[in-house]
């Protein structure tokens, strides 16, 4: 099979199209041919080194396909089986080996690009708006990054829970993106102090709750938008670490609340998964989530996805096409 494997980290040129064996279905997993995988900002740190992993290895972590065969001791599932999957690695390739426990099945009426497009992103939005700042009826929250992946869809899970959203984009075109994915207000933050523009538009009150995916540029003046006893959500880091924190700035700032969440902590166990994604997916099947994928590449691309991720010229999801 083809797949797209690092021997050393670095930048997309580490990046190789190998030819690889098909997995094997061990003891508890099911082979999968995969139809689409999700490309997403982990996979670039992971190939990075930011977040090391046992070299060499297939990145990928989100998927979806058809169950080819099940090893020993899988009795969920059979040959046949539309499933999709985010945590397991080695997507980025024609068949992978999964556990059988992270696989969920996917409605009918989801195509295999949109459950590729869904798991991550849209359980990573399920999981920020519903879990870690639960957000209600009322509030009014700040979303950067707002016509990235993960951005619109949070975007309409918080105007699903009642929220003012108000969102920051770089450019005019992302800017129309997220006015459809719903959010009230949206500011340019190429154009203008997004700070201050906050502070405007809240009368001085500052936000609830602030979902940060960018990182060290924004963090501080992220901090600085909340109100007192506001919520920082920091999930993500695709300007840079952040570093230097003192938390003392969180007292001075009104008792502020700091959080770094990830999502394989709010989908560790099955039951955990299967709410979550069932959640997700009945929303895109009944039209209450709409899913924007930007760009699908085939899979010799791979190192062509991330240049553009990184470079923030990705609007939506972006997905390999093995």
């Amino acid at each position: 099979m083809k797949a797209i494997r690092i021997e050393k980290n670095g930048g997309p040129e580490v990046m190789n199209l190998a030819e690889l064996p098909v997995p094997e279905a061990a003891a508890g997993q099911a082979l999968v041919r995969i139809e689409a995988a999700g490309v997403n900002f982990i996979d670039v740190y992971q190939r990075t080194g930011l977040y090391p992993v046992q070299l060499p290895y297939v990145l990928g972590l989100e998927g979806s396909g058809t169950v080819e065969k099940t090893g020993p001791g899988v009795e969920t599932l059979q040959a046949g089986d539309r499933v999709a999957w985010s945590g397991a690695p080695g997507t980025y390739a024609e068949y992978a080996a999964v556990p059988a426990d992270r696989l969920v099945k996917i409605p009918e009426k989801i195509d295999f690009p949109e459950a590729a497009a869904a798991m991550l992103q849209g359980m990573t939005a399920h999981y920020l708006a519903v879990d870690t700042y639960p957000i209600r009826s009322g509030d009014t929250v700040l979303i950067h990054a707002a016509a990235g992946g993960v951005g619109q869809l949070l975007v309409q899970v918080a105007r699903r829970r009642g929220a003012r959203v108000l969102a920051t984009v770089s450019t005019e075109a992302k800017a129309e993106l997220a006015r459809k994915a719903g959010a009230d207000e949206v500011i340019l933050y190429s154009r203008e102090d997004f700070e201050q523009r906050v502070k405007s538009l809240t009368g001085g009150a500052g936000v609830d709750a602030v979902y940060d995916s960018v990182g060290q540029t924004t963090f501080l003046k992220s901090l600085a938008c909340l109100k007192p006893r506001g919520m920082l959500v920091s999930f993500g880091q695709s300007s840079g670490k952040v570093t230097n924190f003192d938390p003392a700035m969180l007292g001075s700032g009104g008792s502020l609340y700091l959080t770094r969440p990830s999502l394989f902590h709010y989908i560790a166990d099955r039951q955990s998964l299967e709410r979550r994604a069932s959640e997700v997916l009945d929303w895109i099947a009944g039209g209450e989530l709409v899913l924007h994928i930007g760009q699908r590449l085939p899979l010799r691309d791979a190192a062509e996805a991330h240049r553009r991720l990184e470079a923030r010229k990705t609007t939506g999801k972006v997905l390999l096409i093995p």
